[in-house]
């Protein structure tokens, strides 16, 4: 039996030294991080699953004033390392009860053993989020409040980013969620998180942040007082958190809320904010007195990846604005709508803002609002003029201009007439849904008998962010004769109302390009080169050659520049480093340049990550920033505890490790994975240098 019991262990071992050479190739990945973000001016841990993450040694929030260091890291452990703690603890607990320093030292020991062993999952639910890093992250007081990216690194790379949000209000948080167990079907109940009944409620002190995590099945509810007349905003950040879980469906941790009164009442409920699956809660407190929410899974999934954070208080909030853009370096006055936004200030891009769409927030009190997307671009503007509701009444425009407007009741059209000559081409493009508007628009053409020369109701944008639903419409039509041209735009659910805010595009085609950079992370070896894959978005038929190089590269950093030929979508640069190493990551930035119609055009390229949604389909998320980590392949860091000499001697065999005539069972590779275990296990003071000389010497004699 014992040499039975040898046998396994030993081949395991020896199996997971072939599986940690591939894995230290593989880019560290980071699945979640908990809590998501925290108050200015505070210091807090944060908890991140992934995977890929020996030898973890920095973490990174992008921006000023948050500073972050890596705490401990816990990868997961295996049945044979379980085994070792196992015997670890008894031979501790049989030790001689004594008061002195060692044995202080031996209880240390022990709660951390037994704290590692009461996290241990033989089959997660999710083996790519069950190594566990703890970071340290401290806040300044004048830290910008919104979304950064944290992200981890190691000694040969840099992870992918999550968002992670510098907050303004007092934060409360939830006990981290350990490793969640694989669900057997139908013995579900089995892998439940056995919670304490006093953890299930929180009481809270209005305004305030709460983080938490959903397990399967699990409802948080959440008890605070509020005053008669109070407009409380209650907004949750969950699917901003983690944008796609692959194996999961539809894709994300999909949070519903509920709001009670003290004797259990349904008073509001909220499953999603128009299009998107985050919640929101608008609700006038009606009388003094205790109020209830609670949030939980749409379908009652849970894990430690569906990661929450809910404020709630009398917040600014932007429901819309109008109209949603304007022309680059003179934008227009701006009206916006929401709650609590007495006396805020909307902040506009500055005037000397590029083209594009750029996040704008209001400001109440020093306190911010939810930010909402604001388009800049070139072209003249007007704004839509009522009645237009069909060809006899429709709006004369002249070509090119960007018409700001409304579908603003039910069933509403607006129509537009244009004047064009035979062989003309022109475009019409709804910018809508990417501007946060819930309109699902829909586009028709027609002549001036009516009939229809394009259609179109979605047209999907790969830069749309987490948007699912490409909701906005583009046509690219040829005219076939001189005269006028109708273009009619309406919504496909033939809703309507103040907030179905549009930005239409009317004029000949405005060829053009936008690049992307994936992934938004490489790692280099030091005085090598890698490779990196740039998509070309091509826009309004542009066909011509793109060429991608590095924008003001760091020192030590070169790239020969590299093109994507006419029609191609796609180019890769190769992107080389002089230099041995960086001490941490390093920031790169992408550009591409064309000939446009005479001129040339020059775009910075948005790293990017490939997400898979549900199984099956695939997303283009947009980073903040792109980062280089070049390390030194020969580079072995230093143990992080080192055993002290031990007194020679001469180990004997262990008769369960030589057959009959005496020779080693064993081989060289099983025996080097069990001292990998046992050296991984003393280096994270998981073994006392006793037991762990005992086992290295019986791995010795089994060789």
């Amino acid at each position: 039996m014992i040499r039975r019991r040898w046998l396994w262990i030993l081949g395991v071992a020896g199996s997971l030294v072939v599986a940690h050479a591939a894995q230290a190739q593989q880019r560290p990945y980071i699945g979640f991080v908990y809590p998501a973000g925290g108050q200015q001016g505070t210091t807090f841990q944060v908890r991140l699953g992934g995977q890929g993450l020996d030898g973890v040694d920095a973490a990174t929030v992008s921006g000023e004033g948050v500073a972050a260091k890596v705490v401990e890291y816990r990868r997961r452990l295996n049945p044979q390392e379980l085994t070792l703690l196992r015997e670890q603890l008894r031979e501790l607990k049989r030790g001689p009860q004594r008061s002195d320093a060692k044995a202080e030292a031996a209880q240390k020991l022990i709660a951390k053993i037994e704290q590692r062993m009461a996290e241990y999952v033989q089959r997660p639910a999710n083996a790519s989020i069950s190594n566990i890093v703890l970071v340290e992250v401290t806040m300044a007081r004048d830290a910008k409040p919104g979304a950064r990216e944290i992200r981890l690194a190691t000694p040969r790379g840099v992870s992918n980013p999550l968002p992670f949000h510098v907050g303004q209000l007092p934060e409360v948080s939830r006990k981290p969620m350990l490793t969640s167990q694989f669900q057997v079907l139908g013995k579900e109940e089995l892998a439940k998180r056995n919670r304490p009944p006093e953890e299930v409620e929180q009481r809270i002190t209005i305004p305030c942040t709460m983080n938490g995590q959903i397990a399967s099945g699990e409802v948080n509810l959440y008890r605070f007082e509020a005053r008669k007349g109070q407009r409380l905003v209650i907004v949750a950040s969950a699917r901003q958190l983690v944008p796609y879980i692959a194996d999961a469906v539809p894709g994300w941790f999909q949070p519903v809320m509920a709001l009670y009164d003290a004797s259990g009442k349904e008073l509001a409920y909220s499953d999603d904010y128009r299009f998107k699956p985050d919640p929101v809660i608008f609700f006038q407190v009606p009388k003094d007195g205790e109020y209830v929410l609670a949030i939980t899974d749409a379908l009652f999934r849970g894990r430690e990846d569906f990661v929450y954070r809910v404020s709630i208080g009398e917040l600014p909030f932007v429901t819309g604005i109008f109209p949603l853009g304007g022309r680059a370096g003179s934008p227009p006055k701006v009206e916006m709508q929401g709650w609590n936004l007495e006396g805020a200030e909307l902040a506009l891009p500055e005037p000397d803002a590029r083209p594009g769409i750029h996040p704008v927030v209001a400001n109440r009190r020093g306190i911010v609002s939810n930010p909402v997307p604001f388009a800049l671009d070139t072209l003249p503007e007007c704004f839509e003029e009522e009645t237009n509701n069909d060809r006899s009444h429709a709006q004369r425009v002249k070509l090119p201009v960007i018409v700001n407007g409304r579908i603003d009741r039910r069933d509403d059209w607006d129509v537009f007439e244009i004047a064009g000559r035979a062989g003309d081409t022109i475009v019409a493009e709804v910018t809508a849904r990417r501007l946060d508007s819930p309109l699902d628009s829909v586009l028709k053409v027609t002549d001036a008998s009516g009939k229809l020369l394009a259609f179109n109701d979605d047209h999907e944008d790969p830069l749309a962010g987490v948007n699912t639903h490409h909701a906005d419409s583009y046509v690219m039509v040829k005219l076939p004769a001189d005269g006028n041209y109708y273009v009619h735009l309406g919504d496909t659910t033939r809703s309507g109302g103040d907030e179905y805010a549009y930005r239409l595009r009317l004029s000949p085609p405005q060829p053009d390009f936008a690049l992307c950079v994936v992934p938004s992370s490489i790692g280099m070896r030091g005085k090598g080169a890698a490779q990196v894959n740039v998509q070309v978005i091509r826009k309004d038929g542009f066909s011509g050659p793109v060429t991608v190089g590095l924008k003001d590269p760091p020192p030590g950093f070169t790239a020969l520049a590299s093109s994507a030929s006419a029609n191609q979508s796609a180019a890769r640069l190769i992107v080389r480093t002089d230099r041995a190493e960086t001490k941490k990551p390093v920031a790169i930035s992408l550009v591409g340049l064309a000939k446009i119609q005479g001129r040339e055009v020059v775009h910075e390229a948005v790293p990017v990550e490939d997400r898979m949604q549900a199984f099956l389909w695939r997303h283009l998320v947009p980073a903040q920033e792109m980062k280089v980590q070049v390390f030194d392949p020969s580079f072995q860091p230093p143990p992080r505890r080192v055993r002290r000499a031990p007194e020679p001697t001469t180990p004997k065999p262990s008769p369960a490790s030589t057959d009959a005539a005496g020779k080693p069972k064993f081989t060289k590779q099983q025996v080097a994975g069990r001292l990998r275990q046992l050296n991984l296990l003393f280096e994270e003071g998981l073994l006392t240098e006793e037991f762990h000389a005992q086992k290295v010497a019986e791995c010795e004699a089994a060789q």
